[in-house]
């Protein structure tokens, strides 16, 4: 009979004989995807273009005549590569230069000599007579966005004195910390313990109630959904790490925003986000199923925030690579699906189905998903994902503010913020070894 020891040696042995097959087909099958990603003609193409793209202007794109913080923070890695230091803080210290007396930030500015006799939703501000600022209020990321934009500055060029720029009597540090104040103290919801937004779809900045649909006025439904506090997540880790005297203050915060948003907002038996938690009722009727919706960049801004498991992760991909088939979508840019029924959201923008926010394909979220899945690992699948939005770049020489369910690129035609986005995934990839 064959000796405790001897079976042991030949188990280990087997193991260990296992893992080196495993290893070794692994490293084959990376340095099979590490050629691919450098022989990857559209790679090339994509940056090239977006560099030139970026070179023409900070604004969102042609059909824009503002400099969004919503769409800045996703392009300032590419603005890195053409503009100096300088510029890129500058564009930042505007933002801090218009924020409100409550600390609330504006979405965007535009010259204010550009601005139309009769125009009135307009902003001002002493501290900066040049721009006049513009603020959709039904969104909820504005904040959030600028103080992730500024963590990515010093990332980027290690210049940190901006946090003791003095913008009139206070310090940006001091300007980020009233940002988040407004937050928590004009929209957080303490039943929920999560900040609150209008109904929107996803990611969106357009209400269903009637009118343009970009401003909280009495017809809003407000609603907490997943993106509005992913986002502050996100925000809240990288003014902590940029200013560790912020942890005192915000780590908490951060904590229980992140505990509130997986109790109330995941739904662990679909794998999924729940579109939003209704404060005063909902804006659809009442025989709609909206937990059947799937939000997609909601999903990927939760995955940034680190609220999904590595196994989440893959769960949620395997459901949106299954959704974009049933759409018959190009890629996993999709807004969302299924669509709001036509009908549901007043502005025109929204219908028919499939149109605009409501299950247009945007890469300025696809490519952000693209990104997550690199950084958690997901190498192969980012790389597969990532081919539909760079061949139709190439395709449409330019970048398109979204992409219809056939793939006919529509909006702006120098979008930024995909040009951004791509420019950054490409860049993760391209670093893959």
């Amino acid at each position: 009979m064959m000796s405790m020891v001897k079976r042991t040696t030949i188990f280990l042995c087997c193991i260990i004989f296992t893992a080196m097959a495993v290893a070794q087909k692994k490293s084959t099958n990376n340095a099979a995807l590490i050629e691919k990603i450098k022989n990857n003609t559209y790679f090339s193409f994509v940056k090239n273009k977006a560099l030139e793209v970026m070179k023409t202007g900070f604004n969102a794109g042609d059909g824009y005549r503002e400099v969004w913080i919503r769409d800045y923070n996703t392009f300032i890695e590419l603005a890195a590569q053409v503009y100096p230091k300088e510029v890129l803080k500058e564009n930042l210290l505007v933002f801090f230069r218009m924020q409100g007396d409550d600390g609330n930030i504006i979405d965007g500015f535009t010259p204010a000599e550009k601005i139309a006799k009769g125009e009135t939703d307009f902003s001002y501000s002493k501290l900066e007579p040049r721009y006049a600022g513009h603020k959709n209020t039904v969104e909820t990321d504005q904040e959030t966005s600028l103080i992730q934009a500024v963590y990515k500055y010093i990332q980027l060029t290690g210049d940190r004195t901006i946090l003791t720029e003095k913008i009139g009597d206070e310090t940006v540090r001091e300007r980020m910390d009233r940002a988040i104040t407004f937050l928590m103290t004009k929209r957080f919801n303490e039943k929920y313990g999560l900040i609150i937004g209008a109904t929107t779809a996803d990611w969106g900045d357009v209400q269903p109630e009637h009118g343009w649909g970009v401003d909280l006025d009495e017809n809003t439904h407000p609603a907490i959904d997943i993106y509005d506090n992913a986002m502050l997540i996100v925000a809240l880790n990288n003014l902590m790490e940029i200013d560790p005297s912020a942890k005192t203050k915000w780590n908490k915060t951060k904590e229980d925003i992140a505990k509130n948003s997986r109790k109330y907002l995941w739904d662990a038996k679909q794998q999924k986000f729940i579109p939003h938690i209704y404060l005063k009722g909902s804006p659809f009727p009442a025989d709609f199923d909206e937990n059947n919706i799937y939000y997609f960049g909601g999903t990927a801004i939760a995955i940034e925030a680190g609220l999904l498991s590595r196994k989440e992760i893959k769960t949620s991909l395997d459901e949106m690579i299954k959704r974009v088939k049933q759409a018959g979508a190009p890629s996993i840019g999709l807004t969302l699906y299924p669509p709001y029924p036509a009908g549901y959201f007043a502005n025109k923008i929204m219908n028919p189905e499939y149109s605009y926010q409501n299950a247009g394909d945007w890469t300025w979220f696809g490519g952000r998903m693209i990104q997550q899945l690199i950084k958690y690992g997901f190498v192969e699948e980012a790389y597969e994902q990532i081919q539909p939005m760079v061949k139709r770049v190439k395709d449409n020489n330019g970048f398109y503010e979204w992409y219809s369910v056939d793939n006919k690129p529509r909006g702006s035609g120098t979008f930024r913020g995909e040009a951004g986005v791509l420019y950054t995934a490409i860049e993760m990839l391209e670093q893959v070894r």
